[in-house]
């Protein structure tokens, strides 16, 4: 009877079940049923999150609470609204802009870890250059339609890093497309240190940057980050330790 009940659990692809039927310890039936369900439901959740967790790759974070003080929020935009990631249901962009280490990539990392564990969301983090790297790449290799298909699947995309490298031609195409394969479908977390008017230095075509742009605010928020480096203060405070 073992055998069969191993067998039957691992054909209907109960794998909690299949290990520990024989360790709950409940008289009642529908109890012992419930209990059975509740686990292996409790496996495939946690499961489905470190899946969701290892194809985002977001980068580490430190586990400390963000800090706000110096964060701009555009009109209508609370916090509980971008770390609940209420933007995503509504197919929203983020623009966060600010200059280097003001918390732009902590942030959207945050959201993004957020909506993975709260709602099960896919999320996919890049920065510009490795996206825009892995297009031409699939692009070499005729594997382009394969690696839009993944894009398309995706609840929130983060581009981190918009401004730091000029994009090639072919690049800055193969990226404004991805944007536009997103418009008004899924949202992106832009994240720059760029006005918008200087983006023509990454993409290096004027009509190109305008119409990235215009799909891009489209639907969109613009968070402002100021103050002071974090890692520049947190370097200075070890230093001063």
């Amino acid at each position: 009877m073992q055998d069969k009940i191993r067998e039957y659990a691992k054909r209907l692809k109960l794998s909690w079940i299949r290990e520990n039927y024989h360790t709950v310890d409940v008289k009642n039936p529908q109890e012992y049923l419930l209990h059975l369900f509740e686990k292996e439901i409790e496996q495939r959740e946690e499961r489905k999150i470190n899946l969701l967790l290892k194809a985002a790759t977001l980068p580490n974070v430190s586990g400390k609470p963000f800090d706000w003080k110096d964060i701009q929020l555009g009109q209508g935009l609370t916090q509980e609204y971008l770390l609940n990631g209420d933007f995503i249901d509504k197919k929203e962009n983020m623009i966060f802009y600010g200059g280097v280490g003001a918390g732009k990539t902590y942030l959207s990392t945050l959201i993004g870890m957020n909506a993975i564990h709260r709602y099960g969301k896919q999320v996919k983090f890049y920065t510009i250059a490795s996206l825009a790297n892995a297009l031409l790449e699939a692009n070499e290799k005729g594997t382009l339609i394969k690696l839009f298909k993944k894009i398309e699947k995706l609840d929130l995309l983060i581009l981190d890093e918009l401004g730091y490298i000029p994009l090639h031609k072919q690049g800055a195409e193969l990226l404004f497309q991805v944007i536009s394969l997103c418009y008004e479908k899924r949202s992106i977390i832009i994240t720059t240190n760029l006005q918008f008017g200087q983006w023509n230095h990454v993409f290096g075509d004027p009509i190109l940057t305008e119409a990235t742009v215009d799909r891009l605010i489209h639907h969109s928020h613009l968070v402002l980050f100021g103050g002071d480096s974090n890692r520049m203060k947190e370097s200075l405070a070890l230093r001063s330790m």
